[in-house]
């Protein structure tokens, strides 16, 4: 079998130090795959240049090279693409976002491959095979509650044990930060928690991986699941803290009186069929993490009028504290998630009567957190799963013969599903992305 060159591009989003693929498996697949992995030098990728070498990778630009199978992570710059390569990376346009639109005009302009990692589902669990989603929601999980620790300390809410929490980058790896954790749990148990903020009540929007993924951090802590029945006959309790998870069936109704919920019916109705009423629980929550994808057929969970509400009058001092956007939708779900923002400043402040948005945790209002990039923070573990995900299906996406039509192109199920731009058309499936271009 002859050899193939790969390549593995570097990442140009600040702070994005992932990996599609690690040493220890270039290593692997160079050995028993016949591939050559040409790496871009990068100084920010958790694993070093010389760990790509020593795995046998040669270190080179990739643009103009002769490498034409492509790995990546975010985003790719417009100015990158080239003629007839293939590129797989998550390009986050399957809802027409339309701050990616130019890059997908650029692929399709250069006649360029695309293969989004976000579209790789098993055709027999139908779940996602390549996800970062379980690490956003851990690195989230830990970013809101530190958030909230910073919050409570702008107010003087005492005890507060969420005080310590250190940035989640600053822990290095999940182990460390588990560690961190368990210390919150132990001064929950024997100091409690302010007053002001009994019961904490912490939810979650989703049951997919990025909820799993918060709930596992949360899971750390002393607390007691209760359903959203619940929530309004909660009694104060300073050593523990309260879980609810929202399902469909908990954030809309239909629009017809009477109906019944169905939730085939809302998938394929949205929201002409179904409104919000996740307003409702608003207020009897102290935290929110939405780990749900939203577009915009479904009803909007979180509203501006939905929080207006809460701070009206204007002296009021809502539950709410905190929403953690671990999905970070702008102006999706979250209405109130304005903006994205970075693992070095993680938060603001959005005013929802003024609507005014102040960055970090202090002032009128509800801290989002709303980091697009969240594992990032947990880089080398997030990498390593990641890698191990996609290195089953690295060798076809390599040997694949591209020259051919889209019908005809040979590769695994899950992979050929996820090829959005083939040789600068939009593949039959991702055709409706011709209205937003």
């Amino acid at each position: 079998m002859s050899r193939v060159k790969a390549g593995i591009r570097r990442e140009d989003k600040p702070q994005e130090c992932r990996t599609p693929i690690v040493p220890a498996d270039v290593r692997e697949l160079s050995r028993e795959h016949n591939l050559d992995f040409v790496v871009e030098p990068s100084s920010p990728r958790v694993f070093c240049d010389d760990d790509y070498r020593r795995a046998g990778a040669s270190l080179a630009a990739l643009r103009g090279g002769g490498v034409r199978i492509i790995f990546g992570l975010k985003e790719i710059p417009s100015d990158v693409f080239e003629p007839g390569k293939v590129y797989a990376f998550f390009s986050h346009v399957f809802k027409g976002q339309p701050h990616n639109m130019p890059m997908l005009r650029e692929i399709l302009h250069v006649g360029a491959t695309l293969i989004d990692y976000e579209h790789m589902i098993d055709p027999l669990s139908g779940h996602q095979v390549e996800s970062f989603g379980s690490w956003a929601g851990r690195v989230g999980m830990a970013e809101t509650l530190r958030a909230l620790g910073l919050r409570l300390a702008w107010e003087g809410a005492e005890p507060n044990p969420f005080a310590a929490l250190r940035p989640t980058y600053e822990y290095g790896d999940l182990g460390a930060l588990t560690g961190a954790m368990a210390d919150v749990a132990i001064r929950i148990e024997t100091d409690g928690l302010a007053a002001s903020v009994t019961p904490l009540v912490v939810g979650f929007i989703g049951y997919g991986n990025a909820s799993q993924g918060a709930q596992e951090i949360l899971d750390l802590l002393p607390h007691e699941q209760v359903s959203p029945g619940d929530l309004a006959d909660l009694k104060p309790d300073a050593n523990r803290l309260y879980k609810v998870v929202f399902r469909e069936q908990d954030t809309v109704r239909p629009r017809q009186t009477g109906q019944a919920f169905d939730l085939a019916d809302y998938r394929q109705r949205g929201k002409t069929g179904y409104e919000s009423c996740f307003g409702e629980c608003l207020p009897y929550l102290t935290v929110l993490i939405n780990g749900m994808v939203w577009s915009d057929e479904y009803p909007r969970l979180v509203t501006k009028a939905d929080v207006r509400a809460l701070w009206e009058p204007s002296d009021r001092q809502p539950r709410l504290r905190v929403i953690g956007d671990v999905s970070c939708d702008i102006e999706g779900g979250i209405e109130l998630t304005v903006q994205a923002t970075s693992p070095d400043e993680p938060t603001f402040v959005y005013d929802p009567l003024t609507e005014h948005v102040t960055p970090g945790h202090a002032g009128r209002g509800v801290v989002i957190m709303a980091v697009d990039n969240l594992p990032a923070e947990l880089a080398r573990d997030a990498s390593i799963a990641f890698s191990d995900s996609l290195k089953r299906y690295v060798p076809a996406i390599c040997r694949a013969d591209y020259a051919v039509s889209f019908e005809q192109l040979d590769l695994p199920p899950a992979v050929k599903d996820a090829v959005i731009v083939h040789r600068g058309e939009l593949t039959p499936k991702y055709r409706y992305l011709e209205r937003y271009l």
